[in-house]
């Protein structure tokens, strides 16, 4: 196993490009089971979730070529209706294959999904809106199976505004016969991207971007190309490496409209902000950091995705300052690990209370999960000596060879191949 080896406490400069958002690219992927022909998915990231996606639309049937970015998904000899557990165990999206393949097939089977190793993350409400839109349900040995002869609208409700159910069912809806109306509907810029693909696929989709999302069935859609978003999380961790070692580094490609909740943050923390729409600017230096306090909420509250990125910034805040996550409760795992560098937390149910210390110090710690990992990247960067980041596979799930944008940065980060961690 891969890991990093940083030097940290240098100053970051210069600017760097975000890539692709990881969340959009897994549902725009299986999207393009809803119709036979070729589709081009522009700004695809080079991510191993995405190659695991890739593994298991290839294993159905689809064909492929991925170059600079652009990658062409083939669906017209699609050949298995079926995600085995080999692929859907090391990635929770694969799920998204359910409403696709019940949509336009009739049949599904899929493995229950796996992913990152915290909490539970039920998919029930996936299949309460399946079952909603006509399809039977059955399990057998570790799978799903979903059957019907053709799905038909209904009103579906949310008792969360889950992304994830959202996406599947609006793949569901678009080939079903008559209308369906998803209330409470998740509102984030991915599921946005995917309605967007949708209607270039001929989907009739009302109420984009709202929590009341209106979908009248068609009988077939035709292939579409579409733009990937930038990822969000990726610009917020990025920015927050210039806030942690009190830079000035300028982020090419995050959409501000996305960033609101991480930029009001970071602002309140000191950071000196200037951005346009190419652009977005952060200068910490210099600056005391003051303690912000912040509560994970569904879009365009403050993202789930962010909050072990912020605790890491938190800790060198001159003061005492609280994380909450709402989302997934017990998504605490880099809290021992951050530890060992220095800081100074103390954990109550859903709340991270952080006491700000003067410096961090370098050690060697564990990636347990995706955003864990970015986390000790950042306090890494921020600490005094040389950190080691173990098992950065994590890592690599969601952003695009992040050691190599830190270093255009001016970081002293390495990646060291074949790690007996």
């Amino acid at each position: 196993m891969d890991k990093f080896i940083i030097h940290g406490g240098k100053k970051l400069k210069g600017t760097v490009q975000v890539s692709g958002a990881k969340n959009a690219s897994l549902a725009l992927m299986p999207a393009a089971l809803l119709n036979s022909g070729r589709n081009k998915l522009y700004n695809t990231p080079e991510l191993n979730d995405v190659y695991t996606m890739l593994k298991l639309l290839s294993q159905m049937g689809v064909k492929f070529s991925f170059s600079n970015h652009i990658l062409e998904l083939n669906t017209t000899e699609i050949n298995s209706f079926e995600a085995p557990y080999e692929h859907v165990k090391k990635m929770r999206a694969s799920i998204y294959v359910l409403g696709p393949l019940v949509a336009r097939y009739g049949y599904a089977k899929v493995s229950m999904p796996g992913g990152c190793a915290w909490g539970p993350r039920p998919v029930n409400l996936h299949l309460m809106a399946m079952e909603k839109l006509g399809a039977e349900i059955t399990f057998e040995q570790g799978y799903i199976i979903a059957s019907a002869n053709k799905l038909k609208g209904n009103y579906i409700n949310f008792d969360i505004p889950s992304v994830g159910a959202t996406g599947n069912t609006l793949m569901a809806a678009v080939l079903a016969k008559g209308n369906t109306i998803i209330n409470n509907a998740a509102c984030e810029p991915e599921i946005t991207n995917l309605c967007n693909f949708l209607i270039k696929m001929g989907a009739k989709i009302e109420g984009v971007g709202t929590s009341i999302i209106e979908v009248e069935g068609v009988d077939e859609l035709h292939p579409a190309d579409i733009e990937t978003i930038p990822d969000r999380i990726e610009a917020g961790t990025l920015l927050i490496a210039g806030a942690i070692t009190r830079s000035n580094i300028k982020v090419i490609g995050g959409i501000t409209n996305h960033l609101h909740s991480i930029l009001s943050k970071l602002e309140d923390s000191g950071c000196k902000l200037f951005y346009n729409k190419e652009s977005i600017e952060i200068n910490s230096e210099n600056i005391e950091i003051k303690p912000i306090d912040v509560t994970t909420a569904v879009f365009p509250g403050f993202p789930t995705d962010m909050q072990a990125q912020w605790m890491a910034y938190m800790s060198l805040a001159v003061g005492t300052s609280n994380v909450t996550d709402t989302i997934y409760k017990d998504r605490f795992n880099h809290v021992p690990e951050l530890v060992r560098l220095g800081v100074d937390i103390v954990m109550n149910e859903n709340t991270a209370r952080i006491v700000g210390v003067e410096k961090l110090k370098g050690a060697k710690v564990m990636s347990t999960d995706l955003r864990a990992s970015a986390s000790l990247v950042l306090a890494g960067l921020a600490a005094e000596g040389v950190t080691e980041v173990l098992r950065v596979y994590h890592i690599d799930r969601g952003y695009q060879r992040i050691e190599e944008k830190l270093k255009e940065l001016g970081a002293d980060i390495e990646r060291v191949e074949g790690s007996e961690y």
